[in-house]
């Protein structure tokens, strides 16, 4: 608050550089989510690399995250008040941080640190036909949630998607906190 040469009270308002930085860390965010997720899609269907139990659930997170996102940026766009885009800004916060946690569990589990799930495995389809099933036990491969299939810089898949996490954690705070002012005590 700021006073008047009468003495009222009068709001601070935020600059107009301080009220677009939260669309600029929203965009930022959205961009940067889509594309790991991208790339871990096209390491599946490109580069044939089979993703295990945990590396599905990773990708949660990003189909949370991303849509909301991409709501609270085309909302305040047309208009919707700023706290709109700060509540999408933190709700794809907390979903990068989940999937922050799972991604350093799963790095954890690759370098031994941590056991792994019980169900550590690549999702399998099931047929009724006895000479099917043998059909597709010749063809299934089943990733393991503790054996990283790829490397670079000494990171794994999990690795680095605790990298990309931690900078979504990071880009989605400080856009809903960008702009704030703290009233002086």
């Amino acid at each position: 608050m700021t006073t008047s040469i009468a003495g009222a009270a009068s709001p601070v308002r935020p600059s107009p550089e301080a009220s677009t930085k939260p669309a600029i860390a929203g965009t930022l965010a959205l961009v940067f989510g889509a594309a790991t997720i991208a790339a871990a899609w096209g390491f599946q269907l490109i580069g044939g690399y089979v993703p295990c139990a945990l590396c599905l659930e990773q990708r949660i997170p990003y189909y949370v995250a991303l849509p909301v996102l991409a709501a609270g940026l085309l909302a305040r766009r047309f208009g919707a008040p700023a706290v709109v885009l700060r509540a999408a800004l933190v709700v794809a916060a907390a979903a990068f941080a989940y999937g922050l946690a799972l991604a350093i569990y799963h790095a954890g589990v690759e370098w031994a640190y941590f056991p792994a799930p019980a169900d550590c495995g690549g999702g399998v389809s099931t047929t009724g036909n006895a000479g099917d099933l043998m059909a597709q036990l010749k063809t299934t491969r089943v990733a393991s949630c503790s054996d990283a299939t790829w490397r670079m810089l000494g990171l794994s898949f999990a690795g680095w998607n605790v990298v990309a996490s931690l900078a979504l954690v990071v880009l989605t705070l400080a856009g809903a906190l960008a702009g704030r002012r703290v009233a002086a005590r």
